[in-house]
């Protein structure tokens, strides 16, 4: 039984509980065993993060101390899986460095209306088991801007048109962070983006995906 630790709060126009509930039968299908924390004080406890093979987190606007930051990045440096979606992933924890590196990008900008943009799948990236059979899509909501770096694999991207563009943007990226996998998705604004078969697809995928290499 693999274990996964949801860790969910910060602002609620996000929806963490909502949203990280849509993905907890999931996850109990795909073998997790699933615990709930609302705490940032989790990332303190070394013990339970060795022994979690997946941290989902859903928590955005917020701050960690030096202490709950040294200890979710040395979890993952470690072999735990890292994943999430939106604003719970790169619109938190900004005034933390290590944290953003860990996680390779940040929000920057988003139009003030919701948008329909499409979400084309790289080419190059195809047969990744994240993206492989999804085609190119298209959802109504924000468009995330942000900045990003090269140790990413970009699995999706976006195009911004006039007045902003044009500017492709990385829509979903993994990468290694030591041991450990992260997974990261753009899209899930409301509980209606990631309801869309092809978002909650990725998604899903992408949470699995992040969890704990077991080496044979």
């Amino acid at each position: 039984m693999r274990r996964a630790l949801i860790v969910r709060g910060g602002w609620e126009g996000h929806s963490p509980v909502e949203a990280t509930e849509m993905f907890r039968p999931g996850l109990t299908d795909a073998g997790f065993e699933v615990e709930i924390a609302e705490d940032l004080d989790v990332y303190t406890d070394a013990e339970k993060l060795a022994a979690t093979d997946l941290i989902v987190q859903c928590w955005s606007m917020g701050t960690l101390t030096p202490a709950q930051c040294d200890g979710l990045v040395t979890a993952v440096r470690n072999g735990t899986g890292f994943a999430g979606w939106h604003g719970g992933i790169v619109a938190t924890f900004q005034d933390s460095p290590e944290y953003l590196r860990m996680v390779g990008g940040v929000f920057l900008h988003h139009p003030p209306e919701f948008l329909d943009y499409e979400v084309r799948v790289s080419r190059e990236q195809a047969h990744h088991p994240i993206v492989a059979g999804l085609p190119d899509f298209t959802v109504h909501t924000e468009q995330y801007w942000m900045l990003s770096d090269s140790l990413n694999t970009v699995l999706a991207t976006t195009e911004f048109g006039p007045p902003d563009g044009p500017a492709t943007m990385p829509v979903a990226w993994t990468r290694d962070w030591g041991a450990g996998r992260i997974f990261f998705s753009a899209i899930g604004h409301r509980t209606e983006d990631l309801w869309d078969p092809a978002v909650y697809t990725l998604t899903h995928r992408g949470l699995v995906w992040a969890s704990r290499q077991v080496v044979q």
